[in-house]
């Protein structure tokens, strides 16, 4: 079928459009000159949500300072609201990484909700004396305000979905923490020998360092409350009107629903990135802390029969092209990958942030798009260790009890009972036979079989063991 095309024109030259695509000759442009990543702005369906929000909201203002007529709101609007319900998605197809500190992405942006809302007034694509991509859609506005409000939309949402799924994650692990509740086993330091503890303990452990970068997420959300929209090129408002900068900010409230504010001095916050190294940094929290958590895994189910075999995960595929029977923890492992590229996306960020001038930071394209993939590639990751997992881990709770009973360092819960010097006694023995102190204790009659277990008991191994597993 052959393809119909229409000719528009830049002060670089034309372009042949195909008749029914809604971007035009900039954002062609664009997509030929950068094909870094393979992928286009589509990948971030939040993304082009929010960007739609903000030529909404200043489309708004634009109307209510009578500088769009009624038939021309009416039809940007309807093109904004198609696109926040998720339609002409496709239309988006600049790269996420490109230069121009992302004057492609508005652009791309601007094309198709003017050629949209030229198709809704029943005027064909193009018909830029009517409604134009920067005279009307792009009015009030520049790249640099729009291109970061837009991000700090993006990423307020996707906090909100990453924070569930590490709610879900805890929530697993607090199941885990009541289930393993009575189970005895040993903690260690240095990988060494330490004392007794419960494994409903090191699992509640876990589910409370989780809930703790829940609360420090939902703090870096307030950050994002501050724009600068209104701001145009460098801050200070040029081709504005004087109400224009407070009333843009009430339309995007209005419009999203979340109680953005503006930013106090328009010209440092054109220029000023801490807010998103701020959040890379609570990001690249989150994946150490839960990445160590996979490491516990691993060492904990390792074996099973040369490990530690204290606890199995579930077993979900063939380990090995080479030796029968072997199952890995694929689970665990594939979030450590991930936690690894989110720290490496942090480091990006620090760079591309360091590395703005004067009063403009030309890199957001390459730090919006770490932080938005970063976020998406943990909040699936969270909620496959949550759920293909955590849920189905199961404990062995005779190698756990083993392990305490052949441990010398059982002697420490005994101390205050039997004293430092026979103590010391003890475990000197228990080192020289080869021993379990368990035995020893019985032989030389310290107590009967009766008395040692009952003190074995985790309500007496445990120190504050009463108190619960579960706030």
């Amino acid at each position: 079928m052959e393809k119909l095309y229409r000719i528009e024109k830049d002060f670089l030259g034309e372009k042949e459009i195909e008749t029914n695509k809604y971007y035009g000759i900039q954002t062609l442009r664009a997509k030929e000159n950068f094909d870094i990543t393979s992928t286009d702005i589509s990948l971030f369906p939040n993304f082009i949500k929010s960007l739609a929000k903000v030529k909404k909201a200043c489309a708004l203002t634009n109307y209510e300072l009578g500088d769009l007529s009624d038939i021309q709101k009416d039809a940007i609007i309807q093109a904004c609201n198609e696109i926040i319900d998720g339609k002409f998605h496709d239309q988006f197809i600049v790269d996420p990484i490109q230069g121009g500190a992302g004057t492609s992405t508005n652009m791309n942006v601007n094309e198709v909700i003017a050629n949209r809302a030229l198709e809704i007034l029943g005027k064909p694509k193009s018909s830029y004396d009517i409604i134009h991509p920067n005279n009307h859609i792009n009015m009030s506005q520049s790249t640099n305000d729009v291109y970061p409000t837009a991000i700090k939309l993006t990423l307020h949402e996707l906090i909100f979905k990453l924070k569930d799924s590490l709610r879900f994650l805890r929530d697993c692990f607090e199941e885990k923490a009541i289930e393993f509740k009575d189970i005895l086993k040993m903690g260690r330091t240095q990988l060494q020998d330490a004392v007794p503890m419960t494994l409903g303990q090191e699992f509640k452990t876990f589910a409370v360092m989780i809930d703790e970068d829940i609360f420090r997420l939902r703090d870096c959300q307030a950050l994002l409350k501050e724009v600068n929209l209104g701001a145009t090129a460098i801050g200070t408002g040029i081709n504005t009107k004087a109400a224009y900068q407070r009333k843009v900010i009430s339309n995007l409230r209005e419009v999203t629903g979340v109680d953005y504010v503006s930013a106090g001095d328009l010209i440092e916050a054109t220029q000023d990135t801490g807010a998103f190294v701020h959040i890379s940094g609570i990001l690249k929290r989150v994946a150490i802390k839960i990445s160590k958590i996979c490491n516990d895994l691993r060492l904990l189910s390792s074996g099973p029969r040369a490990g530690f075999n204290e606890i199995n995960l579930p077993a979900l595929q063939p380990g090995s092209s080479i030796m029968p029977g072997k199952v890995n923890p694929v689970i665990p492992e594939v979030v450590n990958q991930v936690a690894f590229e989110v720290i490496g996306a942090d480091t990006t960020i620090s760079i591309a942030s360091e590395h703005g001038q004067l009063q403009l930071n030309v890199f957001e394209p390459l730090i919006a798009y770490k932080l938005f993939t970063s976020i998406n590639m943990m909040r699936r990751a969270f909620y496959s260790l949550g759920e293909k997992c955590v849920k189905g881990i199961t404990a062995n709770e005779e190698v756990c009890m083993n392990n305490i009973l052949n441990s010398v360092t059982l002697v420490t819960c005994l101390n205050p009972i039997l004293g430092y010097e026979k103590s010391s006694a003890i475990a000197k023995e228990a080192l020289k036979t080869n021993k379990r102190v368990y035995d020893i204790i019985l032989e030389q009659e310290l107590f009967t079989k009766e008395e040692l277990d009952e003190l074995l008991q985790p309500k007496n191994m445990v120190h504050n063991y009463d108190k619960g597993i579960i706030k």
